[in-house]
């Protein structure tokens, strides 16, 4: 009687793993979408002209907290900016988010939202000093790809008065 409940028990426990996997697949699946979408809205060609050698390199982002990863590939053509929800088989530049995970959606907008110019790059040092993101690698490259989710040059962006 007691192997019976014993593999009940391994068999909950294994579907309760399954199921947070399954909410930590989702949420990484959901910034990579919304990344993808954003720059596909609302990006500017600009930075992807900018991209020039770095163009097929890959930027892995790893969430410390939630233990995934999302890897975008450098291109220099907005149309064919992508990313995925795996780990980089060749990084060049590795970024670390280690924000706790009920923070990670308002990291993402904060970086999103900033203006695409020397001082939205110098506006992401209060990420990286505090040790909110680490950056392995490259940092041109990983500060090429930054540029090229940052929208806050939009229109929407602006005042409407």
């Amino acid at each position: 009687m007691e192997d019976i409940t014993q593999k009940k028990d391994i068999y909950y426990q294994n579907r309760d793993i399954r199921a947070s996997n399954l909410v930590r697949e989702s949420k990484v699946l959901t910034l990579a979408r919304l990344a993808k979408m954003l720059v596909d809205l609302f990006g500017s060609d600009e930075p992807f002209k900018k991209i020039g050698k770095w163009a097929g390199q890959e930027i892995e982002l790893y969430f410390k907290d939630i233990d995934s990863y999302i890897t975008f590939i450098l291109t220099s053509e907005r149309e064919n900016f992508d990313c995925y929800a795996k780990k980089a088989i060749n990084p060049i530049s590795k970024v670390t988010i280690t924000v706790k995970e009920d923070k990670i959606l308002q990291f993402f907008s904060d970086i999103v939202r900033t203006k695409n110019n020397f001082f939205g790059i110098i506006k992401l040092l209060k990420f990286i000093i505090p040790k909110k993101a680490i950056i392995k690698g490259s940092y041109i490259a990983a500060i090429k790809w930054v540029r090229t989710i940052m929208i806050g040059k939009h229109s929407i962006y602006k005042d409407n008065k």
